[in-house]
């Protein structure tokens, strides 16, 4: 045993989901009994099926022994998944004639007699077959089978200690039907993996998963979210900024806008945020989207998510204002991903994230909306912690991000649905003002940590050429507050061109 246990704890053992050995550091250690619990539905037979599977790709034996399916409904869960389950062993323990009433007896209680006889008949099979990887589905049956503590508690060690000495590497399902709360399994188990399926008032539902206890491996605690795919669960382990860093150049890059370089003190900067808030309308998505095309245009790539416009309309506008973005689509420098905020869970956006700039190279990533965004989360506090995860992450990465916050009201005291300003590294403020009957637009930069900005506030306005960026209004006060005030005739404003659209995002 001794030595057997120094090579285990020296190597790991797949699971067959790469996101769950990442989650793992690297995957289980061998020769141990771990249980899998989650509710019916949550995926427990899946992540099972790929377990074995992975050992048969490795040359390993697979032995699944069902008290609750049967081999046919395994066999359609793998199909499908377009899987086979070619030599891995399944066997129903329970046979159909042993409920007949010709098994009937009366001198023992039943309990007795059938659990001494299913666990005899686990020890039977994984002795003829002679697996190296065990899957046992399901525990509720063996706890129904003891009806009491103490009878269950033995047989689940004596299983412990049997399949110990064959050097199996054993998962135990357990669909918490029979006693929700029961840790008697948590104690005695090596390790244990709870998934979890959550129902929404709206959209579809959420699954994720929690290592609560792993002897002897370090692993990523809390929750992470998973979704059941066609090949197996698809886990996005929970974005932990501090453990993804490299070296970038901190020299700024321009939006493409004179103008708007000078309100930034020089432009953008890789590692930093930008965040572009204000009303409907007033020209959030295209100040984004000409800060995004000047770094295309510089070679460099781009991921932009879209949450409340749908992408046909975006593109649209954006070529009708001379911002043509489809040749960047085509030839593979940016990605435009339409969002369902209903359907994917906040650590699948931020797998999606990581994917972009971890294997597609990008330089810039835009939210666009972090309204949207929020309706995706169960609560304010867990969007602004991942929030910060994903920002802190994408810093680390040198990557300029640009997210766009939706403001209620269009003049006088605008409110969002949270505050985030204080996360972000330079705030542009985007407002309507009136002047002389016409509506018209101002951009300030309130903040940034990276430069000397420039402190005034700016008209500009969107029309077939793009954005354009005037001069700075000394002529009124009070223009971010909504309610301007005209004071003196200083300045010349832009001139409005009546028959250009100007109703951009």
């Amino acid at each position: 045993m001794g030595d057997r246990t120094t090579g285990a704890a020296q190597t790991r053992l797949s699971t067959g989901t790469s996101g769950l050995d990442d989650v793992l550091c690297g995957g289980l250690t061998p020769h141990r009994l771990y249980l899998v619990e989650g509710t019916p539905g949550s995926g427990k037979t899946t992540l099972a099926l790929k377990f074995l599977m992975n050992g048969r790709e490795n040359g390993e034996r697979g032995l699944y022994i069902t008290l609750s399916e049967t081999v046919d409904e395994l066999t359609a869960v793998a199909q499908s998944h377009s899987w086979t389950l070619d030599d891995i062993d399944l066997y129903e323990l329970v046979a159909e004639d042993e409920y007949s009433s010709d098994r009937e007896q009366s001198l023992l209680h039943p309990s007795e007699v059938e659990l001494g006889e299913t666990v005899r008949g686990i020890i039977n099979l994984v002795e003829e077959n002679n697996p190296t990887r065990v899957v046992l589905d399901s525990l509720s049956e063996l706890r129904l089978l003891a009806q009491n503590p103490l009878r269950y508690r033995r047989q689940i060690l004596a299983l412990k200690h049997f399949f110990a000495r064959r050097n199996c590497t054993v998962l135990m399902l357990d669909d918490r039907t029979a006693e929700p709360g029961d840790l008697q399994l948590h104690s005695i188990a090596h390790g244990v993996v709870s998934l979890e399926q959550l129902a929404n008032d709206f959209g579809s539902e959420r699954r994720r998963l929690r290592v609560i206890k792993m002897r002897g491996l370090k692993y990523h605690g809390g929750y992470h979210d998973f979704t059941i795919e066609k090949g197996g669960l698809c886990v996005y382990p929970r974005l932990i900024a501090a453990d993804h860093a490299r070296d970038f150049s901190a020299d700024a890059v321009t939006t493409g806008l004179d103008e708007l370089d000078a309100l930034l003190g020089g432009g953008l900067v890789p590692g930093t945020n930008a965040l572009l808030a204000g009303p409907a309308g007033v020209g959030k998505t295209t100040t984004a989207v000409r800060c995004m095309l000047a770094a295309l245009n510089r070679g460099e790539k781009a991921a932009y998510f879209l949450f409340d416009e749908r992408l046909s309309t975006l593109l649209t506008r954006s070529r009708a204002l001379g911002m043509d973005v489809q040749p960047f689509i085509d030839n593979g420098q940016l990605e435009i991903r339409q969002i369902d905020p209903a359907e994917l869970s906040p650590g699948e956006f931020a797998s999606a994230v990581r994917t972009s700039v971890e294997k597609d190279g990008v330089n810039v990533v835009a939210i666009d909306s972090l309204n949207a965004y929020l309706h995706a989360m169960p609560s304010d506090n867990f969007l602004v912690l991942q929030m910060h995860e994903l920002l802190s992450y994408l810093a680390q990465q040198g990557v300029v991000s640009l997210m766009i916050l939706g403001q209620h009201g269009v003049t006088g005291e605008l409110r969002t649905d949270i505050d985030i300003s204080y996360l972000a590294d330079t705030v542009m403020m985007l407002r309507f003002f009136e002047a002389e009957g016409e509506v018209r637009k101002s951009i300030a930069v309130i903040k940034t940590r990276t430069s000397d900005h420039e402190r005034s506030i700016r008209e500009f306005k969107i029309d077939a050429t793009g954005i354009v960026i005037g001069e700075p209004i000394r002529s009124f006060s009070g223009v971010l507050s909504g309610t301007p005030v005209f004071t003196q005739r200083t300045d010349a404003l832009l001139q409005l061109d009546p028959q250009t659209s100007d109703g951009a995002k």
